[in-house]
């Protein structure tokens, strides 16, 4: 009898030693996660200070619209007050929009183009659910609503938010609004990160304060081409050395030993800390658009699109060329007037100088520039060539004494390009594209140099933007091919608009 209750009355403790058990774990584990730190972030404030302004500017143009309705409708009195009734509403819709396609979202902030493109959907789909919605219920809406409104509303918040990342860039040039991460990695991954942080410095949110190499690394830091950054440990304490330097984001470059159960673990870990974690995988030169997440089964896969050398996009491409060269011309006939005179006058030898480059497919053409050397220039580069600062097969010096003094005037603000939208007009170049470079400037032995010739070259591009005669070989052909096998129409526009600042602004041009 005795030996038979207390079998019943052991198993009834071990389970109530073991509700006990999970009972604690369940507490501790609840504990942790209300004890999680939330640290006041950036984004919080930026995004707040993006939706004042977004609201001044919907404020503005509904008002505008509201305006000319008696200047453009002939509006009666009597329906003033419903229009705006109207306008308020238009306006509340728009801004609550703006919220609901996550326009101030922190990974669309101060870099891409993701940002203006959700403005502009969130613009465009307040308008046109008005249009329905009039339509639909047979209510007239002023004309003045979509002739001024649409139209004023991209344009403005398309310029308050390029505004408003001018302002972060000056302040993350000053050390603000920057998020502070340790990159975790093999040491060629972790310099690799370092030094695409580094060279977008004003355009990333990032400030990299340490690097963390696997177990056995001697290395006590990571040099890169901008900034060296110290080692401040192992993979196998990575937790313990983010808490110590407050680390607001982990970025894991590349593949460690341990695999996925490493990067799982580690970020359960950082879950104590409200760390970020970021991931980013061996797809170097790959853009964003080409990459597409597909989960199956829990097993997330990556698709990365293969590179478009034909098709539509080409077409509007060549169509945007033709328009925006022709206007260039037209527009600019008067200033090039000028400069053939300025040239004429200030050296003798013809006005334009051509030369012949490599184009789309290996085809050679003439390019067209104003002359801003001395007639002899191509004589006198053998003995300067111990004087080369160029990249790579490239020359070219700062202080070049072959070139004019009207000449360095027109290199610096790159006027002497200007003849080249005549090469874009008649399809031997493009706006935007990789440089047009000479025929002995690209190796013929089957590199990855050669790919660069998948597109026409362009007037401007990556190279001209991100530092021209400044970067080093490595870094203008890696430009080049990224261009090539990623380039998109709107990603064309953005460089035409960073080209107009780089004139205001010029660097690396000589």
């Amino acid at each position: 009898m005795t030996v038979e209750t207390q079998k019943p009355l052991s198993t009834a403790g071990a389970t109530a030693n073991a509700v006990a058990t999970a009972s604690a774990v369940v507490e501790h584990q609840l504990r942790r996660v209300s004890s999680i730190r939330r640290p006041s972030n950036w984004t919080a404030r930026y995004a707040h200070r993006l939706l004042v302004s977004d609201s001044l500017v919907v404020a503005t143009v509904t008002s505008i619209c509201f305006v000319m309705l008696t200047v453009l409708d002939h509006i009666p009195t009597t329906s003033i007050s419903t229009f705006a009734v109207l306008s308020l509403l238009i306006g509340l819709i728009w801004v609550a929009l703006l919220t609901i396609v996550r326009s101030r979202d922190s990974r669309v902030l101060g870099a891409g183009l993701d940002e203006y493109r959700r403005v502009v959907v969130a613009t465009c789909v307040v308008y046109g659910a008005t249009a329905i919605t009039a339509l639909a219920s047979q209510t007239v809406v002023p004309r003045s609503y979509f002739v001024v409104g649409l139209p004023l509303g991209i344009v403005f918040l398309s310029l308050e938010r390029a505004l408003n990342r001018q302002w972060l860039a000056r302040r993350r040039a000053q050390g603000a609004y920057l998020t502070k991460v340790i990159v975790v990695g093999e040491l060629n991954d972790t310099r690799y990160v370092i030094d695409q942080i580094g060279r977008k410095a004003r355009r990333v949110e990032y400030d990299v304060i340490g690097a963390v190499l696997p177990e056995g690394s001697i290395a006590t830091s990571v040099v890169g081409r901008t900034s060296t950054v110290p080692v401040v440990g192992f993979t196998d304490n990575v937790p313990e050395i983010t808490a110590r330097l407050g680390a607001q984001a982990v970025i894991v470059a590349g593949q460690l030993n341990g695999g996925s159960d490493f990067v799982r673990n580690l970020g359960w870990a950082l879950e104590e800390t409200s760390t970020e974690l970021v991931l980013a995988p061996g797809l170097t030169n790959i853009a964003g658009p080409r990459i597409h997440w597909r989960p199956v089964d829990g097993l997330p896969l990556m698709h990365v699109e293969l590179p478009q050398y034909y098709g539509t996009k080409h077409v509007i491409k060549r169509i945007m060329d033709i328009v925006l060269s022709a206007a260039a011309l037209l527009v600019l006939a008067p200033a090039l007037a000028i400069i053939a005179i300025l040239v004429k006058r200030d050296s003798e030898g013809p006005v334009i100088f051509r030369q012949r480059r490599m184009g789309h497919e290996g085809t050679t053409f003439t390019m067209l520039k104003f002359r801003t050397m001395s007639t002899d220039a191509e004589a006198r580069r053998a003995e300067l060539l111990a004087q080369n600062e160029g990249a790579g097969v490239m020359f070219k010096m700062a202080n070049d004494p072959r070139v004019t003094r009207v000449g360095r005037v027109l290199r610096k603000y790159s006027l002497d390009e200007l003849p080249q939208f005549w090469n874009v007009l008649i399809g031997e170049m493009s706006l935007v594209g990789p440089r047009p470079w000479l025929e002995n400037d690209i190796p013929n032995d089957g590199s990855s140099v050669s790919r660069r010739l998948y597109s026409k070259p362009g007037i401007t591009g990556l190279w001209q933007t991100e530092g021209r005669s400044d970067l080093d070989w490595e870094e203008s052909v890696r430009l080049d091919l990224y261009y090539v096998e990623n380039w998109s129409v709107t990603g064309d526009v953005a460089l035409l608009f960073r080209t107009t600042r780089q004139l205001l602004v010029p660097s690396g041009a000589y």
